[in-house]
């Protein structure tokens, strides 16, 4: 029997890794984004979650039997969050009901689950970490409560299992993405070689000493596929790391050494990356002209703001992924190694220069 899987976000770092490793996999793959891209092997469906016609016409004859849910839209506020965000994936629901087909559908949230949507990100009372999958939700308002609850609903009525997947910061390769902390760094680092500008630390002291954790996009992939096609997995929250823990005071240096540059010792001042890249535009212009890159646009590349929040962050944040363990998933990357091969990625694709 076909597996048939539609990607929503498929363009987005986690909609990428998740389409690629679904094609390895042997299904069949649609990839739903308002501009979907040419990627090789999968069929691209253009549609927008907030137009519900539009929306059905373009599902029209797909019948997925899997479904993985990567993306959302951020909102000036978090009751829009909420509101906007909620009513993307009953469109969603609403249009797949007719077909009968879907089997599993696997959302993609984060760990805002335990830290607070940006509002309340990281403020009050916040559960002790490693953070656990039992930990129950905060008392705020969420758009990840209202993500989780509209699949629920969903779940219920049509009678298809669920999975939910909590990523820590994502390492992947996706251009025009908002969220992208690998490739900042990159970036970042690509400008500090060209201009000879110090390779400087933009976050907090507790993250320069503390330990933390990521996710490569690979390993969030392998997961969400693991859990859509294990019974035993059905039905479940996970968090997805890589299943390893660092210091940011070696991984910085290590980041350094693969570009080969020094990096400055952390000197407790925090520099965010927003005000040192805040002239880089035309910097950037100038290294991707010299180079013959792919990517002039700095904006389409880096996303200072996003790795600035995570790296300021004033509390110690680790996960625990003991729930997927138990249940029989063994993935593993070290977050060194997901570093070093997406640099090696960026500059097969030209989007970075070779170091």
């Amino acid at each position: 029997m076909t597996r048939r899987a539609l990607v929503v976000g498929v363009t987005g770092i986690q909609g990428t890794a998740i389409a690629e490793q679904l094609m390895r996999e042997g299904f069949e793959v649609f990839g739903l984004a308002r501009r979907p891209n040419t990627t090789t092997g999968v069929t691209p469906v253009a549609a927008d979650l907030l137009d519900p016609e539009a929306l059905a016409h373009a599902l029209d004859g797909i019948a997925p039997t899997h479904v993985f849910l990567t993306t959302w839209l951020r909102m000036e506020s978090e009751a829009e969050n909420i509101r906007v965000n909620a009513q993307m994936l009953n469109n969603l629901f609403a249009a797949l009901r007719p077909q009968k087909s879907v089997e599993h559908v696997a959302l993609v949230t984060g760990l805002k689950h335990y830290l607070g949507p940006f509002e309340a990100y990281g403020q009050g009372t916040l559960p002790k970490t490693p953070f656990r999958e039992e930990q129950g939700r905060l008392d705020v308002e969420n758009f990840y409560y209202a993500q989780e609850d509209a699949l629920f609903e969903a779940a219920e009525r049509d009678g298809f299992t669920w999975s939910v997947h909590r990523p820590h910061t994502v390492i992947g390769k996706a251009v025009g993405n908002a969220m992208n902390m690998g490739q900042t760094l990159a970036v970042y680092a690509t400008i500090c070689r060209e201009t000879g500008r110090p390779f400087r630390f933009p976050g907090s002291q507790v993250q320069w000493e503390g330990l933390t954790d990521m996710t490569d996009a690979r390993q969030l992939a392998a997961q969400t596929i693991w859990a859509a096609t294990s019974p035993q997995a059905h039905d479940t929250a996970f968090n997805i790391v890589n299943g390893d823990v660092f210091r940011w005071n070696w991984m910085w240096h290590r980041i350094a050494e693969w570009f080969g540059i020094e990096a400055v010792e952390f000197d407790g001042t925090s520099r965010p990356l927003e005000e040192q890249m805040a002239e880089d535009s035309e910097i950037w212009a100038g290294i991707a002209e010299k180079y013959g890159l792919a990517e002039r646009d700095l904006d389409r590349l880096a996303s200072p703001w996003h790795t600035d929040a995570d790296l300021g962050r004033p509390i110690e944040v680790v996960t625990d992924m003991s729930r997927s363990r138990k249940l029989g998933f063994t993935g593993y990357i070290a977050t060194d190694d997901a570093f070093f091969d997406l640099f090696e990625r960026l500059v097969a694709e030209r989007i970075i220069p070779a170091k």
